[in-house]
């Protein structure tokens, strides 16, 4: 179990955060229109997941539009950004904002993708929602990059997750 904080107040993580150099695992989740997708949607695509808690959240939103800038500018990636959020209000704020580069995709109907990813905020006032993590996969669903950000409140490094798909 990894322990992360919110303020400097410590959250545990539930789950088994991929590794460099594993096999992604298999997921389900809902997108905007409220269909199932999966990681196999994305083959042969690099992908960039952007883990946060909530797109109605400062860091969470600043991150998601740094990303949708960084996605306009790469080659077969797409950037997956994935939240609790309900797919009605995630949809929203990417309209309000202009964010077309990023595809959103909710936990909401499928909340073991938490535990399965490693991301499941356990205990604290998030406790539910996920941890704020990058994990980059190359072409073939190869784990290059992970990030836990150990403080909920900070931004992940956008650098090195930009340097694994290079």
């Amino acid at each position: 179990m990894i322990t992360i904080t919110l303020r400097g107040n410590p959250c545990r993580v539930e789950g088994i955060f991929p590794s460099v150099g594993a096999k992604a695992p298999a997921f389900v989740l809902t997108n905007g229109q409220l269909a199932d997708v999966t990681l196999a949607d994305f083959a042969g695509k690099r992908k960039v997941l952007n883990i946060v808690p909530s797109l109605d959240t400062p860091t969470c939103a600043t991150s998601t539009r740094k990303f949708n800038e960084y996605a306009a500018k790469l080659a077969n990636t797409v950037v997956l950004v994935i939240s609790a959020d309900l797919p009605f209000a995630a949809g929203r704020f990417c309209a309000t904002e202009g964010l077309n580069n990023v595809t959103h995709l909710s936990t909401f109907r499928h909340p073991e993708f938490m535990s399965a990813w490693g991301v499941k905020i356990a205990d604290g006032p998030l406790a539910g929602l996920t941890a704020r993590a990058v994990v980059v996969l190359d072409e073939n669903d190869i784990v290059r990059h992970t990030q836990m950000v150990p403080e909920i409140a900070d931004e992940p490094d956008y650098e090195a997750a930009l340097k694994a798909l290079a």
